[in-house]
């Protein structure tokens, strides 16, 4: 099973097909996103360091909160 993971588009660095990529509670990270056409405030969804598809900003925001929920009932 594959897991691909919903994040937003915080800066962009052309020259190496990079962007850095918020998922939230803190979690930044860096992602290619040679696949796809984005631009900064797009979401994504990111799998193996790569971004992979556009996606629907409230979609995405709909799942990085059940992410949380599922993460918050873990911690309990």
């Amino acid at each position: 099973m594959c897991l691909a993971v919903p994040g937003k588009i915080i800066s962009i660095d052309k020259e190496n097909n990079q962007a850095t990529i918020d998922y939230g509670n803190k979690t930044i990270r860096k992602a290619n996103i040679s696949l796809v056409t984005v631009s900064v405030g797009d979401y994504v969804l990111v799998h193996a360091g790569f971004a992979i598809q556009k996606v629907d900003p409230k979609e995405a925001e709909e799942t990085l909160a059940l992410f949380r929920e599922i993460l918050s009932n873990e911690e309990v």
